[in-house]
Order: C-alpha cells, then structure tokens, then sequence
C-alpha cells in the first residue's frame, strides 16, 4: 500500500490565501471559519492556531489586497505618482471588489501596511506642497472616483467590443430618434468604441487638474 501524501501544514499565509479564493469566487459573505476550513479540508476549530478569528482573517484580506497595489515613492512627481496609483489600485479592486467595502469598514486596528499605504499617498501630496486639508480633500476625492468608477464598470450592461455593439444597438431601437442628444453620443460610441482604461484615466485627470489649481492657488 504506497504511502499517503503527506498534507501542507497550516499557516496564516495559506488560510488567507483560501479565504481570498473564497472571497473571490462567493463574496465577502462566504468568508467564515466554517467555511474556510471546508475549503482547506480541516475542521474550524483548526485555524484559530493561526489566525485570531474571523476579524483576523478581514485585515489580512485587507492587506493582500493592498500589498498587491504599486505605490509610487515618496519624491515621485505627485500627478504622475497618483495616476499610476489609481491605475494600479483600479486593476487590483476590479480583481477583488469585494475588497473596497471592507477596506473602508476595517476602522479599528488597522494594520501597518493598511496605515502605511494611507501615509504614502498623503506623503506624497504634502511633499509637493498640498496643505493638510487638501491633501485629504484630494486622497479621498481620487478613493471615491476609483471605488464608484469599478463599482459602475461591473455593473455596467457591457463587457467588450461584442456586448457593447448589441447593447447600443438595441438602446438606438428603444429610442427611435425621440432623444436626440443621446442617440447622437450613442452612435459615435458605437463608432469610435469604449475603452474603459482610457476613459478611467481621462476621469483621473480631470480630479488631478482640480487639485492642481487648487494647489496653485493655496501658494498665492
């Protein structure tokens, strides 16, 4: 009789890798130790050797999440360093959108890596001159742009090039020429296509020129 394969010892690191697949594939509300545990093969009780509780295993979701987020360093042109933060944190979130929810609601405890990632971000507007208070404003504009952003984007009737033709096609029907305004924008979007990276950044941008003359103005 050959020898039974030997199973992976428990750890923290490979419990919170399960929970992010259970999270994943079945939402936030699938995440309990029971739950967990069934996924790994073992009994509940197992994984309190290696994680506090439940609460333990959200802020290590949390900061999976946020370690996978490129930040940029701390003398980094701050429009340039915000830009490429927002287009790191869009494909993380768009990934794990379970996580913005959580990542907003974890108030008490926050890990190093959840405080240090908030510190960097407003480190570097103060570093190129952003008063405290706009620093802030301009962090949690840029937060509220990006979550609402990936929020619609799932949300949104289309995925590619395909679905966006056959939505547009059946909204022109719908409309028969009654709206004119909006069958005029739908048909060049039908044209010209939508690229949802483009017009994320063209929204980025945006915010970035509003903080930059707010900037501007706070020196005199």
């Amino acid at each position: 009789m050959g020898a039974q394969p030997q199973r992976r010892p428990l750890s923290r690191d490979r419990i919170l890798d399960a929970a992010l697949a259970l999270a994943d594939a079945e939402g936030l509300e699938a995440i309990t130790m029971r739950r967990i545990g069934r996924a790994m093969g073992v009994e509940a009780m197992s994984l309190y050797k290696h994680v506090a509780d439940k609460d333990d295993i959200l802020d290590g979701l949390v900061d999976r999440v946020l370690e996978a987020i490129e930040l940029p360093a701390p003398d980094d042109p701050w429009r340039e360093a915000m830009h490429r933060r927002a287009r790191s944190a869009r494909e993380v979130f768009s990934r794990h959108p379970w996580a913005i929810g959580l990542l907003e609601s974890r108030a008490a405890n926050s890990s190093p890596r959840r405080l240090a990632y908030f510190d960097t971000i407003l480190g570097i507007l103060r570093h190129a001159g952003f008063p405290n208070e706009l620093a802030m404003r301009g962090f949690s504009m840029l937060d509220a742009y990006i979550f609402g952003y990936i929020l619609q984007e799932h949300r949104l009737a289309f995925r590619d090039d395909a679905s966006l033709q056959a939505v547009g096609e059946d909204l022109l029907r719908q409309m028969a020429d009654r709206y004119p305004h909006l069958t005029a924008v739908t048909r060049d979007v039908l044209a010209s296509g939508f690229d949802h990276a483009a017009e994320f950044a063209f929204g980025v941008e945006l915010i970035l020129e509003g903080l930059a003359r707010r900037l501007a103005s706070s020196k005199g």
